[in-house]
């Protein structure tokens, strides 16, 4: 039999050197993405100190509002890996995802497999989904990172202590709230979770679509069921606007207002991180309620 031809033994050997020596990661920490600033601080509690982690969306800019920029695209680029929520929070990332064309990109979708009621994506709001969440961003680490493997495993052990830690806290706080005061009036249905974890009763949501400014039908009936339940206060967000939630507290009777962070972390020590968003939340929610 003929041997080959030089130029396509030369080929030959080329390509079996390429497959031989595949492209390694550069070394350092593993580029994380997350699509939010709450999303970072729990994928950043699951890594570990020195994790190298940023967020597409900005503090204080809901996920519903934002727009990507090409900058935002080239961060996936060069990622290893990104968590997102799923559960239909994050329309934009599938475009985003496509035009990064990172074939090594590894994703955490932390709702999959988690109970999403109604379409509602905010499985986080309970601590003890966002445990589910820290042993999916684990698991994924380990897999892009054997080498420290062991490190984040540790990291994340350490982790979900503190949020077993977080969800007993918050149980004892709800707990001196009356129970005939364990109502509410949200901004939009970013609570139902944490509601039905620690036992308080949500009974309507300002603006119960994104983005969605409520009809004049709708108020009325916030109204009407605030004052037939006598709920104490109505709860705005830190990222919109409080205009109509003060007006349907006014109109029902004078209640408080007070405010909520969930899609977002702020700039101040308030809610740098997930544990402190929930307990700063877990406080305002007491100290209107009682």
């Amino acid at each position: 039999m003929p041997s080959p031809r030089p130029a396509a033994a030369a080929l030959m050997l080329l390509l079996l050197a390429a497959c031989a020596h595949a492209p390694e990661r550069p070394a350092g920490p593993l580029r994380i993405v997350a699509t939010t600033s709450t999303l970072a601080s729990i994928a950043r509690g699951a890594a570990g100190a020195g994790s190298e982690v940023r967020s597409l969306v900005p503090v204080g800019v809901s996920p519903e509002d934002f727009q990507p920029a090409p900058g935002d695209v080239a961060a996936l680029r060069d990622a290893d890996v990104l968590v997102e929520n799923g559960a239909g929070l994050e329309g934009w990332l599938r475009a985003m995802v496509r035009n990064a064309g990172n074939p090594q990109l590894r994703i955490v979708v932390c709702a999959d497999g988690l109970p999403v009621r109604d379409g509602n994506p905010h499985l986080w709001m309970d601590p003890e989904y966002a445990r589910a969440y820290v042993a999916k961003i684990r698991d994924a680490l380990a897999a892009a990172d054997p080498p420290h493997a062991d490190g984040y495993r540790a990291s994340a052990k350490t982790y979900d202590g503190q949020l077993a830690a977080l969800t007993a806290r918050t149980r004892r706080k709800i707990a001196t709230i009356p129970p005939a005061r364990r109502t509410m009036i949200v901004f939009h249905n970013a609570f139902d979770y944490y509601a039905r974890r620690f036992g308080l009763q949500i009974i309507g949501a300002i603006e119960p679509n994104p983005g969605s400014e409520p009809n004049p039908h709708h108020v009325a009936e916030l109204i009407r069921l605030a004052r037939l339940h006598r709920v104490p206060a109505v709860f705005a967000e830190h990222e919109y606007n409080d205009k109509l939630a003060r007006m349907v507290a006014q109109s029902a009777g004078g209640l408080n207002v007070a405010f909520l962070y969930d899609d977002s972390l702020s700039t101040g020590a308030a809610a740098r991180t997930y544990v402190a968003l929930i307990d700063t939340d877990t406080d305002a929610i007491v100290n209107a309620l009682k």
